[in-house]
């Protein structure tokens, strides 16, 4: 019988993460623009609501 080498369910999962990790460097940027122009509009929204006097200029 054939031996067969056993990997710790550790190695296993850093070995599936390493492949999910491997984005090319404009995917990475793409994500982190996404994020910061959601956060911004958020942002916006609750300048917004939170200030009266830019209702008032609307």
């Amino acid at each position: 019988m054939a031996s067969t080498t056993k990997l710790s369910v550790e190695k296993a999962l850093e070995k599936l993460r390493r492949d999910e990790l491997q984005k090319t460097g404009t995917e990475q940027r793409d994500e982190k623009t996404e994020a910061l122009q959601k956060e911004i509009k958020r942002m916006r929204a609750q300048r917004q609501r939170l200030d009266p006097i830019s209702r008032k200029r609307s």
